[in-house]
């Protein structure tokens, strides 16, 4: 059997994480989904961790979009690249965003278990973003980062 299996359900998560539909998303990843994002400070597992840490990005960036443009495949884990596109909203990371959609090059990996997505690393510059969204990227990351 072939890879393919593995590009099909990436950009199946994709579609849906782009429809900002949680539950499809769910049912695409295994029961001890490992959720990275780097730019974030954050790590999400499991299926309620997955689901409450989606709500709050969703929550934060309502018109979130992801477009995958290329990929490549070793063994169990496969690479993605491409583009996000979204809008800075509410007051989650302690600042006043301007409102403008942001359009940032995405790196994602997966890794997989039981023919579903046990493992995605996603990770796109937080400058980027902040710069992009008229906010300081300092501020965010005290929020982001503070500890105590």
């Amino acid at each position: 059997m072939g890879d393919g299996w593995m590009m099909d359900l990436a950009t199946e998560l994709a579609v849906v994480k782009s429809r900002q539909d949680v539950p499809a998303a769910l049912r695409l990843v295994h029961h001890q989904i490992l959720l990275e994002t780097p730019a974030f400070g954050s790590v999400a597992r499991g299926l309620d961790a997955n689901e409450r840490a989606l709500r709050a990005f969703f929550a934060s960036f309502p018109d979130y979009d992801v477009e995958l443009s290329g990929h490549a495949v070793a063994g169990e884990t496969l690479v993605c690249w491409g583009a996000a596109r979204m809008t800075m909203t509410g007051n989650r990371f302690g600042v006043e965003p301007n409102g403008r959609r942001a359009e940032l090059p995405v790196f994602i990996r997966f890794a997989f278990a039981d023919r579903l997505i046990a493992g995605e690393y996603f990770h796109f510059d937080l400058s980027e973003l902040c710069a992009q969204s008229g906010v300081s990227t300092d501020v965010v990351r005290r929020k982001l980062f503070a500890r105590g």
